[in-house]
């Protein structure tokens, strides 16, 4: 479903230039939930906007459906960002909007008639607990709550791919549980692909199917979650060892018990 092709992404010139991605080739099966981790700069959110082209690479080729997005118009591109979810970090709603309002834009840009935005809309912010807030604008609404918003924005689109970057950071452990279970729900009766940038590792735990961890702009490991069942199991980096660090340990054995987010720092 998702491939990207030696992408490289670098921004300045000259003694200013930075890669941020650096020749990453990666394959994502449709239907799956893939995970990015690593530690602070090392390239995930990037790497994540790659995929749609939001951060257009410097070099390499992005395919989603078969279909090399780095080689369209701005056109054709727009058409294939229908496709694509994306939940941010930092909220990007429309403050001149009410939470409702904000949730319904994406469903009027995909085409959705009026009837049914508003009631996907007023599903998605029931998923998110905030059905009380669809009258409210972002100004009043606390940090946590925008993201929520967010997040139902994204999710009422039924996209083939959604993209996830830090999609709990701003939610307290209760939301958090319920937003992981949504997309575990969507992922299974609906097939979307999702891609999941985070730094708390027990959501990629909880949800995802295998795992890409990144340093310095490349993709130094990637293995199955299943693979954390296994005691013979052992990472090949540093970061991916933390993974079974003996605080893990605990969590793994507990897997089948209710999500608690445990953040990676």
């Amino acid at each position: 479903m998702i491939q990207l092709e030696n992408v490289t992404t670098t921004f300045g010139a000259g003694e200013e230039n930075f890669t941020a991605v650096n020749n990453v080739s990666l394959k994502i099966p449709a239907g799956s939930i893939h995970g990015i981790i690593g530690f602070s700069g090392a390239g995930k959110s990037t790497l994540l906007r790659n995929i749609n082209l939001l951060q257009r690479p410097t070099a390499g080729h992005v395919f989603i459906g078969g279909v090399d997005l780095t080689e369209l118009d701005e056109a054709a591109l727009r058409e294939q960002r229908r496709q694509i979810g994306m939940i941010f970090q930092h909220f990007n709603l429309l403050n001149n909007r009410t939470a409702l309002q904000n949730v319904e834009l994406n469903l009027k840009f995909a085409g959705v008639p009026k009837k049914d935005r508003r009631r996907r809309a007023l599903e998605a912010l029931d998923i998110v607990d905030l059905a009380e807030k669809a009258q409210s604008y972002p100004g009043q609404l606390s940090g946590g709550q925008k993201q929520r918003i967010s997040i139902a924005r994204a999710l009422a689109t039924e996209p083939k791919v959604l993209l996830c970057d830090e999609p709990t950071s701003a939610v307290d452990p209760r939301t958090t549980s319920s937003v992981l279970q949504y997309l575990v729900d969507i992922n299974a009766s609906l097939g979307i692909t999702t891609v999941l940038v985070t730094h708390e590792m027990n959501v990629v735990k909880a949800i995802a199917d295998t795992v890409s961890v990144m340093e310095d702009g490349s993709v130094v490991e990637e293995f199955a979650l299943d693979a954390l069942k296994t005691e013979a199991f052992v990472p090949g980096t540093s970061i991916g060892r933390y993974l079974v660090s003996d605080e893990l340990k605990v969590a793994r054995n507990n897997s089948s018990q209710a999500i608690r987010p445990a953040v990676f720092a």
